[in-house]
C-alpha cells in the first residue's frame, strides 16, 4: 500500500511550518484538508499558505472553485485521489495537512458519496416546504427516509437535512447508506499525526492570529469579495472571519466587536476540532509546548520508522 502522511490538529496549532519542513525531508508534496482554502480570493481570512510558501514545496486542492460556487466533501474526495494518484506517479509521498476532520476522513475510509452535486430545483423545493411547513417537517421525512442519518443531524440543521434529503430524492439511496459503503481504491499505509497544545497556549496563538490577519488585510479582503458580488449570505462568507468583518463593514458590528467575536468562535472551533479527531484513527499524538522546532525530529524520526527507509 502506498503511504499516505497525515499531519492535523486544530486551527492556529503549528501545522503549516511543520508540513514545509516535513514535506521537504520526506520528498512530499503537501495536499490541503481545508474546507475554506478551496475558495478562490479567500487567502488572509483561510490562513492559506503563501505564494512563498507554495514555492518551496508544491501545493495542492487550494483555489478550486469561486465563492459563489457549490462544493461538496464527493467534490474534494474526487480532487484528492486524482491529486494523490499523480502524486505517487511523479515517485513522491502525497502529505496531507489541514483541520477539516470530514475532509480527511472521506478520504482515508473512502466511503462513496453521492454521486453529483447539488440540484438547484430540488433544493429550492425542499426550502420551499420549511418555508411553508416549517423545519420540523422535513426532518420528520428524513426519519422515515433515512433514520441512520436523521440520528445524527439535529432537527434545526436545516443545511444537513436538506441535502440528505436531497441525495435520497435523486439517487433513490438513504446518504447513511452511501456512505457505509467503502471503496477499494482508497487503501493506504496510514501515518496519522496530531499536533496540540496546552489550552492557554492554542487560545493566545489564536488570538495572535486574528490580531495578524487584521494586520494583514482581512477587512479589505472581504471588502474586495463583496465589491467583485460576492454575496454576504454565501456559505464561504458565512465562515470564520468573513462572517464578522461583513457584519462590521455593513455596520452591525464595531470592528472591536468583530475582533473579539472573531477570536471567541475560532476558540469554540477549535475545541470542536478536538471533539471530532479524538474520534479518529491518530497513531501519533504530539503536545507542542514552546517552539515548534523541538518536536521537529521525534516527529521526523517517527515518520521514518514507519515508512520502513531512511529519509536524507
Amino acid at each position: 500500500m502506498n503511504p499516505l502522511i497525515i499531519l492535523t490538529g486544530p486551527t492556529a496549532v503549528g501545522k503549516t511550518e511543520l508540513s514545509l519542513e516535513l514535506a521537504q525531508r520526506v520528498n512530499a508534496e503537501i495536499v490541503s484538508a481545508d474546507s475554506m482554502q478551496v475558495y478562490k480570493y479567500m487567502d488572509i481570512g483561510t490562513a492559506k499558505p503563501s505564494l512563498k510558501e507554495r514555492e518551496s514545496v508544491p501545493h495542492h486542492l487550494l483555489d478550486l472553485v469561486r465563492p459563489d460556487q457549490d462544493f461538496s466533501v464527493a467534490d474534494y474526495q474526487r480532487h484528492f485521489q486524482q491529486t494523490v494518484n499523480s502524486i505517487y506517479d511523479r515517485g513522491k509521498l502525497p502529505l496531507l495537512t489541514g483541520g477539516t476532520g470530514l475532509y480527511i476522513r472521506a478520504c482515508i475510509q473512502g466511503f462513496d458519496l453521492e454521486p453529483g452535486g447539488p440540484l438547484p430545483s430540488l433544493r429550492r423545493e425542499l426550502k420551499e416546504q420549511i418555508e411553508e411547513y416549517g423545519p420540523q417537517y422535513l426532518y420528520q421525512r428524513l426519519l422515515t427516509v433515512d433514520p441512520e442519518a436523521a440520528e445524527k443531524i439535529h432537527p434545526n440543521d436545516q443545511r444537513r437535512v436538506i441535502r440528505a434529503l436531497e441525495v435520497f430524492l435523486s439517487t433513490g439511496a438513504p446518504i447513511s447508506k452511501l456512505q457505509r459503503n467503502r471503496s477499494s481504491n482508497y487503501q493506504f499505509k496510514l501515518i496519522y499525526i496530531f499536533l496540540n497544545r496546552d489550552r492557554d497556549e492554542l487560545y493566545r496563538r489564536i488570538e495572535d492570529r486574528v490580531e495578524q490577519m487584521i494586520e494583514a488585510g482581512l477587512v479589505e479582503e472581504v471588502n474586495s469579495l463583496i465589491k467583485k458580488g460576492f454575496s454576504p449570505q454565501l456559505k464561504p462568507m458565512q465562515s470564520l472571519g468573513y462572517k464578522q468583518i461583513s457584519n462590521y463593514l455593513f455596520q452591525n458590528f464595531s470592528l472591536e466587536e468583530a475582533i473579539t467575536s472573531i477570536k471567541q468562535e475560532t476558540r469554540r472551533y477549535a475545541k470542536r476540532q478536538l471533539t471530532w479527531f479524538r474520534r479518529e484513527p491518530i497513531d501519533y499524538a504530539v503536545t507542542i509546548t514552546g517552539d515548534s522546532q523541538e518536536f521537529f525530529g521525534d516527529i521526523l524520526n517517527y515518520i521514518e520508522g514507519r515508512l520502513g527507509n531512511d529519509v536524507e
